[in-house]
């Protein structure tokens, strides 16, 4: 895929080396496979690999394989130049090739280097397999997992998911409660866009990010005059949110004199703005949202118990993204699409290692942080799959302590996840099948299968 350094003698491999029996093999088989000579001029062009690329044989032969094999990685990262230099296989890369009719597909490349019979090597042989079938399933699962702009496999949110419908055909009032980076804005929309309002307006408001004075203004709106820098009457979010949703967003920053005039509108369904003696009705489906425990603030008085009970009519508690890990590699393919559309790039997706990290990592930040560590790769990777070193230093190995990361394997992650699970349901066997959406058969024989085992503190639960 890139040009051999000069001063190289050229040892040209033709496919008469290969032995009809092997030809016969090599072009039987579903995956593409060409080899190359040290000059990187293509030696071999099996028929799966005339199907991938929709170019003939008799073009590709004799050829510069980057002018044949067209990969987003020619320039930059080209696999056979990194076997052929380092002596090392590349297995399973996930790229992207240009066909003959310009169209582009994804594949998965493997590298290794061509010998001849006395183990002289004399060039490269890579092995290619499309992937677009792949990545339709992965799309349709995707839109499985899908609700508005939220996405989760998790079992937490899935019941989530099948309760939002429900919840979306009431105007009733919905309390969200989640740490900070959780998707409480996201659940808020999905509940408007499913409800009978959904073509009137979706209004958020930040309770928590202006002063209380500034806020009354903000929600109720004011009329000329009604104080100092008050010109001309202006609407409030209640106005600009009439027969649609009004997200009110840290509802426990609010202070006791404007929990008292939300109260007011939750109960007569008016508000009256300032400066104005005249009273507006709101048709308003209200939706609030904390990372506090306000049931706590309640106990400590600093939040009304009638606004509390207003309020919350309906609960949904958003988990942290450390308690459903099982949705960073869906999260993190969802935010490596959405930037390259938006950086015109073409990032494949994460290296193994990067996954690694990202499934160690206890996400503090919540799915925020994730979106900005997706985000600041994108900056430092230029094509193929992000690595470690285009991580947030704080996600790199080399900042963190302990003993570096190697990797996790597939069924590591699996093994991991499953002992997350029962960690949560305190080794209650049957709790956990519910919540990973198993049979409870199928995790005993996935405990057997792992070595797992209780702590100490946790075994009187281990067989319930």
């Amino acid at each position: 895929m890139t040009k051999a350094p000069r001063g190289r003698e050229r040892v040209f491999a033709p496919a008469s080396h290969l032995t009809p029996q092997t030809e016969i093999i090599l072009n039987s088989i579903a995956d593409g496979v060409f080899t190359v000579d040290l000059d990187w001029r293509v030696s071999f062009f099996n028929q799966a690999a005339e199907e991938i690329t929709g170019v003939p044989a008799a073009e590709a032969l004799g050829r510069p394989c980057c002018e044949v094999f067209r990969a987003n990685v020619c320039e930059s990262a080209c696999m056979l130049r990194h076997t052929l230099e380092t002596g090392k296989p590349v297995v399973n890369q996930a790229i992207a090739i240009l066909r003959a009719d310009g169209r582009e597909i994804p594949i998965s490349v493997s590298t290794a280097l061509l010998r001849d019979e006395h183990g002289k090597v004399i060039g490269g042989v890579e092995t290619f397999r499309d992937l677009s079938l792949v990545e339709e399933l992965r799309r349709e699962i995707r839109r499985q997992y899908r609700l508005g702009d939220i996405i989760s496999k998790a079992p937490v949110m899935q019941k989530i998911f099948s309760l939002l419908p429900e919840i979306a055909r009431s105007d009733s009032t919905v309390l969200i409660e989640g740490e900070s980076g959780t998707g409480k804005e996201l659940v808020a929309r999905a509940l408007h866009h499913l409800s009978r309002r959904a073509k009137g307006p979706f209004i958020a408001v930040n309770c928590g990010a202006l002063p209380d004075t500034l806020l009354e203004s903000e929600l109720f709106g004011h009329t000329a005059g009604a104080f100092t820098d008050a010109r001309k009457d202006r609407l409030g979010r209640f106005a600009l949110a009439e027969k649609g949703t009004l997200f009110l967003d840290e509802i426990g920053d609010i202070s006791p004199a404007l929990q008292v005039r939300l109260l007011r509108v939750l109960e007569e369904r008016t508000y009256m703005p300032l400066g104005s003696s005249r009273s507006v009705k709101a048709d308003v489906r209200i939706i609030t949202a904390t990372h506090k425990d306000l049931g706590k603030l309640v106990q400590e008085g600093s939040f009304r118990r009638d606004l509390y009970y207003r309020i919350n009519v309906v609960k949904l508690r958003l988990p942290r993204l450390a308690e459903r890990k099982e949705d960073i590699p869906l999260l993190a393919q969802h935010f490596i699409e959405r930037f390259n559309r938006l950086r015109d790039k073409k990032i494949m997706g994460l290296s193994h290692e990067a996954l690694a990290i990202f499934m160690h990592h206890d996400w503090p930040g919540n799915v925020r942080e994730l979106e900005n560590a997706i985000e600041h790769a994108f900056i430092l990777c230029p094509s193929g799959l992000i690595q470690p070193h285009h991580l947030p230093e704080h996600l790199r190995p080399e900042y963190q302590s302990g003993p570096p990361l190697t990797g996790l394997t597939l069924e590591e992650i699996e093994k991991r996840a499953l002992w997350e699970a029962l960690e949560r349901n305190q080794w209650r066997r049957l709790a956990t099948a519910r919540e990973l959406g198993v049979d409870k058969n199928t995790l005993r024989r996935k405990i057997k299968r792992f070595g797992l085992t209780p702590p100490e503190s946790t075994a009187p639960h281990r067989l319930s």
